[in-house]
């Protein structure tokens, strides 16, 4: 531990603590714009230089990178700092685009919120811009880079964090952007769409490919049914656009506000996430009887799915055929429901609100196709969702609370569990654990809970031990991969999600500032409002919840047969390495 002073208050940290760490302690709050806790820190924005005084003498020094020492003598608003910092802001605004009312981060960029707290002039640098074309040839992700800053957290959190390297620096000097390799579109590149550069990206030059007024259009359209259903997670972060606490669950709110958009019917996909852990436990138990393609990997994850598909090929048949619990949702709508309510097929718009930017992309597989249409037409993000409710006019938080519409209302503690990471694995361990052991007490499997990076344990499931792993972040997910390629890690089964923290922390989330970010766990308050959830209902076992064994008394008769197989199993194609 080292003592210095800031502000002439003195503060005691530990060692390898940075200044603007210790600031925090003492409730002072240092700005920085290219600083994300856990994704970059390489002190190059200039926006957190504090004034450090020795042997008489001061200098401005970067917080984000300059580590504490005893005795040390800091100040953090003295007028050389904000002198500095002002004009770092405005030599930052004169290579911007500043067409804040119509940008996706109006009221939400930290760039915006940083020249109204320093008072500055736009246009006291004011120059030619170079102006970039918009990439939005993918269907998931748009990159602006004439409101790129140049911070480098969307870089860091795609070759670091994620290590996917779709991104990164081109060219030098003024010129220098973010782009693709080759100069390609993020469609054509080897991004998975996870989206986990969106929500670093400080200002409007990331966004997701907006859907909105697609969905508008159908509400409109009097030939169309629209049916929406919300993923797990969205109940615990949705809250978050209304300004209301991290971790606080919405669920009725959101189900009012939905029904108040003018769709027909909204469902919950907690219904599918448990309708996914019943095919998946039993194709697992399958191949651990079959002793064939193991480990076998959780497959609800796009981003991870497309991961594979372009960087570790070799593992394509280990992955699950199951579809995910948005495109089975899909599926049982446009067949089941469909031809139970007398629903052209044609004539059912499906829309999923998710956590997620890959699930725009999965919406367009052709492999998500069974009987030559769409299974989910249109997927829209916890901010897209937000957009609506707001552009409403819908006074969220004075929402009454109501139910999801039947007859995908009753969902299982394991279908709510899905939006964290290890959610899935405890979901489907809960199903394994009934089959094998006839009928186990075991509901809590606590040692695949928890934000680490990778989680292992071992369990005694019908006599023999299944060994599983559980991996959040596709870094996390490439040690994994590489350990089994290498014979030094060994599996039976393993769920990764491509997002640090699981769907709780989706490229398709609220984006938290780095006021926020830096300080506070999201993933934990947000996991936490789920398994909270988990405790309170009645069913905790995917295979026990009545919705699942109506739709295999009416429709699939078996997990795992013909009907079934067809419809809510997929399968994977190569993608191009580079």
């Amino acid at each position: 531990m080292v003592t210095l002073k800031i502000n002439g208050i003195s503060v005691t940290v530990p060692e390898d603590y940075t200044i603007l760490q210790a600031a925090k302690e003492i409730n002072v709050e240092i700005p920085s714009l290219c600083y994300l806790k856990d994704v970059n820190c390489i002190g190059s924005c200039r926006v957190c230089v504090v004034e450090l005084v020795e042997r008489g003498r001061s200098r401005l020094v970067p917080s984000c990178v300059f580590p504490v020492a005893e005795g040390m003598e800091v100040y953090t608003n003295t007028p050389a700092v904000r002198t500095s910092r002002r004009t770092t802001i405005e030599l930052i605004l004169s290579t911007h685009h500043k067409k804040c009312l119509s940008c996706v981060r109006g009221n939400n960029c930290e760039l915006q919120k940083l020249a109204f707290d320093y008072g500055v002039d736009e246009d006291r640098f004011a120059q030619e811009e170079i102006k970039y074309d918009i990439d939005d040839l993918s269907p998931y992700i748009v990159r602006d880079n004439n409101k790129c800053i140049m911070c480098r957290r969307c870089t860091a959190a795609c070759n670091k964090a994620q290590t996917v390297g779709a991104i990164g620096e081109i060219d030098r000097g003024y010129k220098v952007h973010i782009g693709c390799a080759f100069e390609k579109s993020m469609g054509e590149s080897v991004c998975v769409g996870c989206g986990q550069c969106i929500v670093a990206c400080p200002v409007g030059a990331l966004s997701e490919k907006s859907q909105i007024d697609d969905v508008w259009d159908a509400i409109a359209d009097p030939n169309k049914k629209v049916v929406v259903f919300t993923a797990p997670s969205i109940r615990a972060t949705l809250g978050e656009c209304f300004d209301m606490p991290v971790g606080t669950n919405v669920e009725g709110k959101m189900v009012a506000a939905i029904r108040r958009l003018g769709v027909d019917a909204v469902f919950n996909m907690d219904v599918t996430a448990d309708l996914t852990i019943v095919e998946e436990a039993t194709e697992l138990l399958n191949r651990l009887e079959n002793a064939h393609d193991l480990p076998m990997f959780t497959s609800c994850c796009p981003g991870w799915v497309k991961f594979v598909e372009h960087q570790y090929q070799d593992f394509i048949p280990n992955l699950s055929t199951c579809k995910s619990p948005q495109q089975m949702f899909g599926a049982v709508l446009k067949n089941y429901y469909a031809q139970k309510k007398g629903i052209d097929p044609h004539d059912l718009f499906v829309v999923s609100i998710i956590p997620c930017t890959a699930k725009k992309f999965e919406c367009t597989r052709e492999e998500e196709s069974a009987y030559g249409f769409a299974d989910a037409d249109v997927s829209l993000t916890t901010r897209e969702l937000s957009k609506m409710i707001k552009g409403a006019g819908l006074k969220f938080t004075e929402l009454n609370n109501e139910k999801f519409d039947d007859p995908f209302e009753i969902a299982t503690g394991a279908g709510a569990i899905f939006g964290a990471t290890g959610g899935v694995m405890e979901a489907a361990l809960r199903t394994a654990a009934d089959i094998l052991d006839g009928g186990s007490k075991k509901i809590e499997f606590k040692e695949v809970r928890g934000t680490d990076g990778i989680k292992e344990a071992e369990y005694m499931l019908g006599g023999k031990k299944l060994k599983v792993a559980v991996a959040s972040g596709l870094g996390n997910a490439r040690k994994i991969l590489d350990g089994i390629r290498s014979g030094e890690r060994h599996y039976d089964f393993v769920e990764i999600m491509a997002c640090p923290g699981g769907c709780v922390n989706g490229g398709g989330q609220p984006v938290q500032g780095d006021s926020v970010r830096n300080y506070v766990d999201l993933k934990t308050l947000r996991a936490k409002a789920l398994y909270d959830a988990d405790k309170k209902l009645k069913f905790r076992k995917s295979h026990l919840n009545p919705v699942i064994q109506m739709l295999y008394d009416e429709y699939f008769d078996a997990p795992g047969k013909h009907r079934a197989h067809r419809l809510l199993h997929t399968t994977y194609v190569k993608r191009d390495k580079y």
